[in-house]
């Protein structure tokens, strides 16, 4: 199939470009690099070097003889936009091409509008450019388990069924972003389901949870083609911060109680989940959401994993609960379904010894790369 990557020069869209096209896909990549530029905001690089995306794609080409086309552009210029899906005619897109952090779209107003201009208005030219003129293709979009929050029920796939007053409805399952960042992809979700029931569209809603780890068959074949690993109080997640401190000797960042529980997944089951949905599309008019997770952890387990795991290694790795920046519960029932991906074939890469093992050498060789001016939180909700 072609397959069009938006936001492929970033942590899950370049894996999942290079799996894709490992797998003998057509893969286009089309990203603004905006997230690099990002990086220069605030004055931090990613654990690893990363190459311009030019040698990148010309290093994967020379490793396997296969062809990524390049894209540049900011998918919130229509105009762009269409005449880049016009020239790669895609038969599925895979949108990866938002501001995916919570924490930076909490900053200040600037960065709370930027995120959702970014987000938002890049979904729905997508869907536009979709309606007029590629009613066929299917959107595979990432979303976010964080769209749910944490209610006091069981998490459903997207929809609930309801009775109430006597009649019986199945619905969207009600929302409760805890960020700017996770609102906007809120509003993402609605406006695809609009577009697929009004206009016939079909697209999958990928609700990800935290993704860790960082090596797939493909980017660990070349220093070149080596994936970001970010540590960084705004974009570095959970199990990734914590490894790579544990690296450098810094106490673990364990925010507030550390009983905020979510869902978790390998970026191998990322991009695997991916080619799962593009090899079994959604019907046309259908909006289906898949909540993409492997194992559910609270924050106060995974710090505790990757100091046995740093133990093994010789580490000396300390915890310390910090108060938290943000405003979350963190105690609270959390239990959501994740049937769908695995009922399609996903079989998951669980949260190992071995993982953190790998994981945790992987930061040691790279830690003189670390700026611990980086790693403590400087965002608040409260401001």
């Amino acid at each position: 199939m072609r397959v069009l990557v938006i936001g492929g020069d970033g942590y899950c869209g370049w894996a999942t470009a290079l799996y894709l096209s490992n797998k003998g896909h057509q893969v286009g990549i089309l990203d603004s690099l905006v997230r690099r530029h990002w990086d220069l905001e605030l004055c931090v690089e990613t654990l690893t070097p990363i190459a311009p995306i030019q040698q990148r794609i010309e290093r994967w080409r020379d490793q396997t003889g296969k062809v990524i086309d390049l894209f540049i552009g900011d998918i919130t210029n229509y105009n762009f936009l269409s005449k880049a899906l016009h020239r790669f005619q895609p038969d599925a897109i895979v949108h990866f091409g938002e501001q995916r952090s919570a924490p930076f779209s909490m900053i200040d107003r600037e960065h709370a509008v930027l995120t959702q201009v970014n987000n938002v208005t890049g979904t729905l030219n997508i869907l536009y450019a979709m309606k007029e003129d590629f009613p066929d293709c299917h959107l595979v979009k990432l979303g976010t388990m964080g769209e749910y929050g944490t209610p006091n029920i069981d998490i459903e796939e997207g929809y609930i069924t309801i009775e109430h007053n006597g009649r019986k409805d199945t619905l969207p399952y009600p929302k409760q972003p805890g960020s700017m960042y996770h609102l906007s992809k809120v509003h993402d979700s609605h406006n695809i389901h609009f577009a697929c029931r009004i206009w016939g569209l079909r697209a999958t809603d990928l609700n990800q949870g935290v993704v860790y780890g960082v090596l797939t068959d493909e980017t660990g074949m070349d220093e070149l083609l080596i994936n970001r690993l970010d540590y960084d109080g705004v974009f570095g997640t959970a199990l990734n911060r914590f490894c790579i401190q544990a690296a450098i000797d810094h106490p673990l960042t364990v925010y507030g109680k550390g009983g905020q529980t979510r869902g978790f997944l390998d970026i191998r089951d990322t991009v695997k989940c991916v080619e799962l949905a593009i090899a079994n599309p959604a019907a046309p008019g259908e909006f289906r959401v898949f909540n993409q997770f492997t194992e559910q952890f609270n924050v106060a387990e995974l710090a505790q994993k990757v100091k046995e795991a740093g133990k093994a290694l010789g580490l000396k790795v300390e915890i310390n609960n910090l108060d938290n920046p943000r405003i979350e519960k963190e105690e609270h029932y959390f239990n959501a379904k994740n049937t769908n991906l695995l009922d399609l074939g996903l079989k998951p890469h669980y949260l190992s010894d071995a993982l953190l093992d790998s994981l945790l050498n992987f930061a040691i060789k790279y830690k003189q790369r670390v700026d611990k001016n980086q790693i403590l939180p400087k965002v608040t909700w409260r401001r």
